[in-house]
């Protein structure tokens, strides 16, 4: 009895301690995240396009970092994603893009369950070997104790000079037979993160 006693007590500290255990990184809920862009062609014709195989994390420190495979490129027309894939892209040469920031990671888990915030964040985009560091609109929400969502309160303008993917453009529109193809891009996200448990 005394030994079913002390093992009881022993396995109730062992379930508390895991249960207080420091938290690991904030990893990115892919199912419930998007990052969108919208081009431009022929003056006035805009479509939507999306990618759909992202990754990233928030550290403890408040270190973001998300990936966005541009090989995931979905414009719904099969030809396209591969013109864009090997002549915009180069996703042999570039495969991924990144968006990296430091962030108020503290002000985010202050909110309680179901409050927001609007903060304007400095990130550094890295995409075809260029970085360029920009200031973007957040809104960031708390959708529960183990769960936060960053979105763009505004579309972020890329310009594809920037990245050196002026060329790349130019390509597309060659191969597509169109007069122009705009060379500025609003893109717009949704980052759903939840917390992640260490062993």
């Amino acid at each position: 009895m005394v030994k079913k006693l002390v093992f009881g007590t022993f396995v109730s500290v062992l379930m508390a301690a895991c249960a207080e255990a420091p938290v690991g990184p904030w990893q990115l809920d892919k199912a419930h995240s998007l990052v969108s862009f919208v081009s431009t062609k022929a003056v006035n014709v805009s479509e939507v396009h999306t990618f759909t195989q992202l990754r990233g994390a928030v550290s403890e420190a408040g270190v973001a970092d998300v990936q966005i495979e541009l090989a995931s490129v979905d414009t719904l027309i099969p030809i396209r994603d591969e013109r864009m894939r090997e002549l915009l892209f180069e996703t042999g040469a570039f495969p991924t893009a990144s968006l990296s920031a430091e962030v108020d990671l503290p002000g985010y888990l202050a909110l309680a369950p179901g409050e927001s915030l609007q903060t304007r964040q400095e990130v550094v985009l890295k995409l075809h070997g260029e970085s360029v560091q920009m200031g973007v609109d957040l809104l960031v929400t708390r959708v529960s104790s183990d769960g936060f969502v960053v979105a763009s309160l505004k579309p972020v303008v890329v310009n594809a000079a920037a990245f050196g993917l002026d060329a790349g453009v130019e390509r597309l529109r060659e191969v597509a037979g169109l007069s122009s193809i705009g060379g500025s891009v609003p893109v717009s996200f949704v980052l759903s993160f939840a917390r992640s448990y260490q062993a």
